[in-house]
């Protein structure tokens, strides 16, 4: 005589999910995990942190509108590149200023 499980398998009795398939399926749909922690000394709030946590892939990320590693200096090269050709101009606009200011300040010390 055989006894059923105790533990229903959570994919379907023929089915057989690995940590692969999981993974899979997480990445392709996305998993939202939201929290709050909230610290309370004699009903006043002290502290609250909201934790919010997505785990997706790439193209579903950007498909959620989720792209602001793509603009960040330390995390892309090509936005490295833009915050640094941005820093080039604004140097050279105030260089330039400068330049212009220095013959001004030359002719009014002059006797």
């Amino acid at each position: 005589m055989t006894t059923p499980s105790r533990l229903p398998d959570p994919y379907g009795q023929s089915s057989s999910a690995n940590l692969a398939d999981i993974l899979e399926r997480v990445l392709d749909k996305g998993v939202v995990i939201a929290g709050d922690i909230k610290i309370n000394l004699l009903d006043i709030e002290l502290l609250t942190i909201k934790l919010r946590l997505v785990v997706a892939s790439v193209d579903k990320a950007k498909e959620m509108g989720i792209d602001w590693w793509e603009s960040d200096p330390a995390l892309s090269s090509r936005a490295r590149r833009d915050e640094l050709a941005r820093e080039n101009a604004e140097l050279r606009e105030r260089l330039a200023r400068l330049e212009e200011l220095e013959p001004r300040r030359a002719e009014e010390e002059a006797p």
